[in-house]
């Protein structure tokens, strides 16, 4: 089933140039967890170790703008270091995925194309790694509709739905076809020309 298609479509402006994604390291850990703390809500705690670890053991982590305007962390089914129930829903279910630990974008960039031009960069490295499958989850309760819409229109289908945290909080698990072409309607943000 296609997620996001009962959600309005948020307005997007096409062809935002953003800086450059380079790969997130130690330098950027406080502003990527300034930003997380902004949007723990949605994303869940973060901390500096466990930052470290999913850093050191991830298939693709970016940083922009030494992680003040987004970034990305995205671990592969090998990751031996990577704790959580979401990750490990989908490591029993699938074997050559991989997994959007969280994406965060800041305020300013939310809804041009930021975070789509993050999935591209790990969907490209997917490609050139054999990787087929991308998955991600998205909260059920607490709602997050904005979230819901945005995967909706980059292709994402659900697979499961569950209660990994033992609570009322419920998800989405969804997955994407590496390869599969996002919704036909949506711009195709750019990154700077190093980039593509």
């Amino acid at each position: 089933m296609r997620i996001g298609a009962q959600v309005q479509a948020l307005p997007r402006q096409a062809d935002l140039n953003f800086p450059s994604p380079e790969p997130l390291t130690a330098a950027h850990f406080s502003a990527v967890l300034a930003l997380t703390r902004a949007f723990e809500a949605e994303t869940g705690r973060l901390d500096r170790d466990r930052l470290a670890r999913w850093t050191d053991a991830a298939f693709l982590a970016l940083a922009v703008n030494g992680g003040q305007d987004g970034f990305v962390i995205a671990l592969d089914q090998d990751c031996t270091v990577y704790d959580s129930p979401n990750f490990h829903w989908f490591r029993a279910r699938l074997t050559n995925f991989v997994y959007i630990d969280r994406i965060i974008v800041a305020p300013r960039f939310q809804g041009h194309g930021l975070a789509q031009a993050l999935y591209g960069a790990v969907l490209a490295r997917m490609e050139r790694t054999g990787h087929s499958l991308l998955a991600c989850e998205v909260n059920l309760v607490p709602p997050n509709a904005r979230s819901h819409a945005f995967h909706g229109r980059m292709g994402f289908a659900q697979l499961g739905e569950g209660h990994p945290y033992g609570d009322s909080r419920k998800v989405a698990y969804l997955i994407r076809r590496a390869g599969s072409p996002a919704d036909p309607g949506a711009p195709t943000p750019r990154l700077q020309a190093s980039e593509q």
